[in-house]
Parts: structure tokens; sequence; C-alpha cells
């Protein structure tokens, strides 16, 4: 079964210095049609004002991936990490027993888009950890290239979570498959641009969720970033 998740239907909230729209139920927006995908949990795509951003807060018991469109995210943490995330990086915070951080856009003038992404983690009370890598559009161009997996497989940041995500850059006859193991569960989201991903014409903001589904084909792209995750059933 393959599901339709479109853009417009997410929750929204617009604070001024930020504007959210949430994948999954999040802070004052609850609903119970949409509270994880297996151990996928959060995608929160955020757009933070120049000279904005969150300030010091906790996390504990949770696998946090960032994954930056346009400028730059500000990140300092109570590991004593302090980086500048821009876009081609992937920025992985296993919270563990607890950590603090803050992100902000240091910019006077620009803003700053990123996806905010949670993973359930398979085990809880795990000692906190940071990772941080570069992927250029050279390894995403018309294939998915592994960002995030549990083993740390071809240069990916390595999650305490049985979940795998790839991402891809899309134009014209480029094109990728992505096969399905019996039992996981899928999906795909489109970060930007247009492209047909399974049969379906999807938008920047839409994702397919795919149950008992063999694969996840991505074509006819325009412009389009893809983020496909491959998922055990529960966390």
């Amino acid at each position: 079964m393959i599901t339709l998740r479109p853009a417009a239907e997410r929750g929204h909230a617009n604070h001024g210095w930020l504007d959210s729209w949430h994948s999954f139920s999040f802070a004052g927006y609850n609903d119970p049609r949409h509270v994880h995908w297996g151990p996928l949990r959060v995608i929160n795509e955020d757009r933070v004002q120049a000279g904005q951003g969150f300030g010091t807060h906790g996390h504990r018991d949770m696998e946090i991936v960032s994954y930056v469109l346009q400028g730059a995210l500000g990140h300092r943490d109570s590991l004593g990490n302090e980086a500048s995330i821009v876009p081609g990086e992937v920025q992985r915070m296993s919270a563990g027993t607890g950590v603090t951080h803050s992100e902000f856009n240091y910019s006077r003038d620009s803003t700053t888009h990123f996806l905010q992404i949670w993973i359930i983690p398979s085990r809880t009370s795990l000692t906190p950890s940071y990772e941080q890598k570069t992927y250029t559009d050279a390894d995403k161009r018309g294939r998915l290239r592994l960002v995030v997996s549990p083993d740390g497989r071809d240069g990916s940041v390595r999650i305490h979570q049985d979940a795998w995500m790839y991402a891809g850059l899309f134009d014209a006859d480029e094109h990728a498959l992505h096969e399905l193991a019996p039992g996981r569960l899928g999906y795909a989201h489109i970060v930007r641009g247009s492209v047909t991903v399974n049969g379906q014409a999807l938008q920047a903001g839409d994702a397919l969720l795919y149950e008992d589904e063999a694969r996840i084909t991505i074509a006819q792209g325009n412009g389009a970033e893809v983020l496909v995750f491959d998922l055990p059933r529960t966390a």
C-alpha cells in the first residue's frame, strides 16, 4: 500500500521568526493519524529568519538529524561541539541520556531553510554523541546516496536504529530504484522541485508512505531533491 501525504495537509506553525511545517504530530500540532512511521518520528521543514534561532533546550533518547537546504545553521551543544551546518552537510546528534543544544541563524539578511528529522533509537540511555559529514551534489546526482545508517556504511552518519536514509537529486531522465525488503516500511519525502515517484507526480513537501511494497521508484525530476527512508515497522 502506498499512501500520499500532501504537503498542504501537514501541520503548520508560523511564529514570525520561525515558519515550520510538521509531517508528524509536533508541539501544538496533534494528529493521531500521523504520529510516526515506524521509528521516523519528526520531519519538520523549518525556515528561520536572519538573526533568530532556537535557544538552549534539551533532548534525550532521540536520534536527531539536521539537513540544511539554504543558508547556514549554527550549532552549539553541551558536548562541546560548535559548528555551522550548510547545504550538503548532514548532522547527527544522538541525545541518549541527555544533551542540551542551541541552533541559530547568524546571518544578517538571509533565511536558513532546513529539515529537522527525529528517529526513535532502538535503545535508550545511550551515551550522547555527535557527527557531521558532507555530501556533494555530485554524490547525490541521479542516484540515492546513503547518508544515514545503523552501521556508518559508505561514509554515512551512524544512528542507533535499523533505519536508512538516502538523498538524491533528479532532473530530466535521471532515475533511481530502491528495493524494500519484506516487512520493511518506506517513506519518500520531496525536499524541493517536482518528481514522479511510483507513478505519482509530487511537489516539494509531498511524501509517500510505503507498507508491504517492494520498491520505491523515482523518475522525471525537475530540480528535485528527494529523501528516502527504509525503516523497520516498529521502533
